[in-house]
């Protein structure tokens, strides 16, 4: 029976120590971004005080199995024992304690990462504009006056701030490598900071169900090491020979379609999106 007894302890331990690993490795590879980051070290954190539970509650049992076996002949009989202050104090008082702990770090952790919060960097804000459609993401760049079409370019280690509306039903903006995810609403505009510490490729996608074509609203996000690449990529973007110069072809734009490809528009007409969120305003 002891011999049981430690086997299963020993898969205990190993059980979790694989599972604290495995959580430990995802973040080490996973890290992309500044919220990214901080979501992770919370999740590490929380599994780490989780461990302060499992642990002694795993010790426990195979202590009481180990006290209370029949073969064991040292056992106390009590049949009329019926309450401890010692138990009654450890199953209510560590449970409180964690609990608050807890809520203090997680209330914390979550205001610091309030989506619309600005994040501090050394290098000039880049603003993006991004538009929900049926079923593709425009971004727009209202300082170049360029636009594309499920693909978005930001350069690292600079504070990107997404200001998010929609022209049709709500779907939801959505970076997992980067992080916060965040609404894109008809009729409003909301606000997302986001830093990439990396170069690369990185999958975006609308994280929240909006009809028959919702699971190829998908898009890319380039991130470059330097400026004279993002620069290149927004010439490319100004050599471009298709223009979003009028009404009428964001109208052609918002015709639904089911796995569009990225375009690039090298002139976006001026206040396209305030107009989006105005034309669901009553006048």
């Amino acid at each position: 029976m002891i011999k049981n007894i430690y086997v299963i302890l020993f898969c205990c331990i190993s059980f979790f120590t694989f599972i604290f690993l495995e959580i430990r490795r995802k973040i080490m590879f996973s890290t992309y971004g500044y919220i990214r980051d901080k979501e992770n070290h919370l999740i590490l954190i929380l599994f780490l005080i989780m461990l302060l539970v499992v642990v002694p509650v795993i010790i426990m049992t195979m202590y009481f199995m180990f006290k209370y076996n029949e073969n064991n002949k040292n056992k106390k009989y009590c049949p009329n024992w019926n309450s401890s202050y010692i138990i009654e104090s450890i199953i209510w008082i560590i449970p409180i304690i964690i609990v608050t702990i807890f809520s203090v770090i997680s209330f914390n952790t979550t205001k610091s990462l309030d989506p619309s919060k600005y994040i501090q960097s050394n290098r000039k804000t880049i603003e993006i504009n991004v538009i929900s459609l049926d079923w593709c993401w425009l971004f727009i760049y209202p300082d170049y006056k360029i636009a594309s079409i499920n693909e978005v370019a930001i350069p690292t280690n600079t504070t990107v701030k997404f200001n998010i509306t929609s022209s049709s039903v709500m779907n939801s903006f959505f970076v997992p490598n980067l992080g916060s995810q965040i609404y894109a609403m008809p009729g409003t505009k909301t606000k997302l900071y986001l830093i990439t510490k990396h170069s690369g490729i990185y999958k975006g996608m609308s994280s929240n169900y909006s009809g028959y074509g919702f699971s190829n609203m998908k898009f890319t996000l380039l991130a470059f090491d330097s400026d004279s690449k993002f620069l290149s990529w927004i010439n490319i973007l100004k050599s471009s020979k298709t223009f979003l110069d009028n009404r009428k072809k964001f109208e052609n734009l918002q015709i639904p379609k089911i796995n569009r490809k990225k375009e690039y528009f090298s002139h976006v007409y001026p206040d396209l999106f305030e107009n989006i969120i105005n034309k669901f305003h009553c006048k």
